[in-house]
């Protein structure tokens, strides 16, 4: 049985107990989709939404036993439980009727590397490959699409650090939850009051991580102006962290980070220069889209971002201008996984090893 301190789910209690769910959805209609790790598929309730106006409702509740607002004057909510349980809805008119309602739920206990290599989420081959990589104090930057898994690789990950290790969580909402461990802090941002007022921002709460005497800084996701001052933390001594962000892979992975650099007003020059030092290693996730493996979550590449001149897809274009912002850096793959198998590792994957004494932990070339 699922729970949540007191949370009350109502109609949905029945489905948000059912093993393995990560995500549910409720159409603005009263329909209701769940993810059990093999893509979404309808359910129907014991007690069924029987009206539009009934979804709306349920929203409106739900949002406020988390402290948020949602009405008619702020008609979009994102909220998060202490336990990582996260809501977002949407009212009309911005949707048809009704409300459409998006909820994710942590898993029942924090994984380990160990349970989410079994659930074929990665390869065993890769499993001392990232516990060397994090006794190491090497940085991370996870990325792919939503609902992809990047919290639930970083839980991981958390878990495999050694219990003595201070770790700070910057999150806008809190995902990542309770670690199960006593050493953390989970720092979450705070929007303007309606009189304008009292706004904490990420960058605010990242700049603050340093003066917390952090072993490992984590970001929950780069997605605005914090990321330059998370690259610029991981610049000035402070190892081990790790980060997430949306991108469609390793390769587009300095693209992503000047871009969202920008917008704090540096330079992309200066952004390239950041990133090339912050990271040590990049972890692509994916959803199978189709194949026997459809609707399931991966990790499918292993990769770093490089310095030096940009070639392949990164490579500097003079036709289209957004390449040149990552004039001077490049993300490199060096092992895939399929899902199926072992890895497979590319001509770069012998130096990374020898740089982070992962001899032996690639994989096979298939």
């Amino acid at each position: 049985m699922f729970s949540d301190n007191g949370l009350g789910f109502g109609p949905l209690e029945p489905v948000v107990s059912l093993p393995g769910v990560t995500d549910i959805a409720v159409t603005p209609c009263g329909a209701v989709w769940i993810d059990r790790g093999e893509g979404m598929r309808e359910v129907t309730l014991e007690v069924p939404f029987s009206t539009p106006a009934r979804v709306r409702e349920y929203a409106m509740r739900l949002c406020a036993q988390l402290g948020r607002r949602l009405d008619d004057a702020c008609p979009i909510a994102d909220a998060a439980s202490m336990t990582g349980v996260r809501v977002h809805a949407v009212l009309e008119p911005l949707v048809p009727a009704g409300a459409a309602i998006s909820i994710r739920l942590p898993p029942r206990a924090a994984p380990s590397l160990g349970d989410i290599e079994r659930s074929g989420f990665l390869p065993h081959a890769w499993v001392s490959v990232l516990r060397r990589l994090l006794a190491a104090r090497a940085s991370i930057v996870v990325s792919g699409g939503t609902g992809t898994g990047k919290t639930t690789l970083v839980r991981a990950l958390l878990r495999e650090c050694e219990p003595t290790e201070r770790v700070v969580i910057v999150e806008e909402i809190r995902e990542i939850g309770d670690l199960g461990r006593g050493n953390f802090v989970s720092l979450v941002s705070r929007e303007k009051n309606v009189e304008g007022a009292g706004e904490v921002s990420l960058s605010q709460l990242v700049t603050a991580t340093l003066r917390m005497r952090p072993d490992r800084i984590v970001l929950g996701e780069c997605r605005g102006p914090e990321t330059a001052d998370v690259l610029r933390a991981f610049n000035t001594g402070h190892r081990g962290g790790m980060v997430t962000i949306h991108s469609n892979g390793i390769e587009r992975l300095p693209q992503r980070l000047v871009a969202l650099g920008q917008l704090s007003g540096m330079s992309s020059e200066s952004l390239v220069t950041l990133a090339d030092g912050a990271f040590d290693v990049a972890l692509h996730l994916e959803r199978a889209a189709r194949g026997p493996l459809a609707g399931s979550r991966r990790v499918s590449c292993i990769g770093h971002l490089c310095g030096d001149a940009p070639t392949g897809p990164l490579g500097v274009s003079e036709e289209r201008g957004s390449h040149q912002r990552a004039k001077g850096l490049r993300g490199e793959v060096l092992s895939t996984w399929d899902g199926m198998g072992s890895p497979v590792i590319f001509p770069g994957w012998e130096e990374f090893s020898s740089q982070w004494g992962l001899e032996d932990d690639g994989g096979e070339v298939t």
